[in-house]
């Protein structure tokens, strides 16, 4: 086989590779997403306590990180002083704590494809604040983008037939608090070149998310789970449900760390639509024409982001392959001058 076949094999194995890990992120998403879902709904298995789920994750998440960083040393720690972690890290758990309290909270209100159809807006408010904290800049053209996914959501709220402000409330404010986390994320830990993966993420951060948890559960659930013999956990559903969630932050890193992080918001996009379709077929939530045209609107929004953040990361890929001859061509003129140097100082030392 010639060197073309070799290299038509090598890229059909990475292409086919690319969307494994996106098939994989994808179920994992999908099942986490409709299995939190059948746990709080009051009308499925009916365990409405999203601060105790959540606390259950973070303890699961926390063991199985600890074991693999300390005692099974998949992955190494990153070298982070004391100091670093209480600025940096504790905020960022603080704020993933709130994010993941309210989303979940959402799932007792909502139906899993309007959620999906509210997440939407998450591009917006990552802009909008990364703008306000001067991470990103402002274009018109962005922020008219930001506008028409808004009013894309906005319609499909409009047309819900199972509209709950509260629920509402709970997911916009999710949503708000993870662009934030995201923001700080690159303003306290990348901009110092700190980067975690999914392990020593949930290494340094569950155990946070688990102390920030436990004040408010002690007020807000502990009282209703003593009354009741909810205390008696079934560690089958439990147990599962906690590793499907430790096993997709693993497939986010996988995704991410082969493909980028723009493929994983391509394929979120399809994934909501596969949502949606489940959860209309098979949960029999009221999709309504309406709020397939609102969604379509967003949809629309988020792909054409999606595309500009393509095209600019392509950019921005072109400038730097153009640089490197220049910067190949300086490196050699400065190794010629040094030779020339050395050469005159040899001349002048005879």
């Amino acid at each position: 086989m010639g060197k073309g076949g070799v290299l038509s094999e090598g890229v059909l194995k990475k292409i086919v590779l690319s969307y494994t890990y996106v098939a994989i992120w994808i179920f994992l998403s999908f099942t986490v997403i409709v299995y939190n879902k059948y746990i709080l709904d009051r009308k499925m298995y009916n365990w409405p306590y999203p601060i105790s789920l959540t606390m259950i994750h973070m303890s699961f998440c926390s063991s199985l990180a600890f074991l693999l960083v300390r005692v099974f040393k998949v992955v190494e720690p990153v070298t982070m002083s004391w100091d670093l972690y209480l600025k940096s890290v504790v905020p960022i758990g603080l704020l993933y704590s709130l994010s993941l309290w309210l989303s979940n909270s959402a799932y007792i209100y909502l139906s899993v494809s309007f959620i999906q159809m509210l997440k939407a807006l998450m591009p917006v408010a990552v802009y909008s604040i990364g703008v306000l904290s001067k991470k990103d800049i402002f274009k018109s053209e962005t922020m008219t983008n930001m506008i028409s996914i808004s009013i894309g959501v906005g319609i499909a709220a409009y047309g819900e037939a199972k509209f709950d402000a509260w629920g509402v409330m709970l997911q916009l404010g999710a949503v708000a608090f993870e662009a934030t986390r995201l923001v700080m994320i690159q303003i306290l830990l990348t901009s110092k070149g700190i980067t975690l993966n999914p392990i020593t993420s949930l290494y340094y951060v569950a155990p946070c998310c688990l102390i920030f948890l436990f004040f408010p559960w002690v007020f807000v659930e502990y009282p209703l789970l003593k009354e009741t013999s909810s205390f008696h956990l079934d560690y089958f559903i439990f147990g599962t449900n906690s590793l499907c969630a430790f096993a997709l932050n693993l497939a986010v890193f996988l995704l991410v760390g082969k493909t980028s992080a723009l493929t994983m918001n391509v394929a979120g996009v399809f994934k909501d639509w596969l949502l949606i379709a489940f959860s209309w077929s098979v949960i029999k939530d009221t999709v309504t024409p309406i709020n397939l045209f609102g969604y379509a609107l967003a949809f629309l929004g988020v792909a054409y982001y999606n595309h500009s953040k393509l095209q600019a990361l392509k950019a921005k890929e072109a400038e730097k392959k153009a640089q490197q001859p220049d910067e190949e061509a300086g490196r050699l003129l400065e190794e010629r001058e040094g030779e020339n140097n050395g050469t005159k100082k040899n001349e002048l030392q005879n």
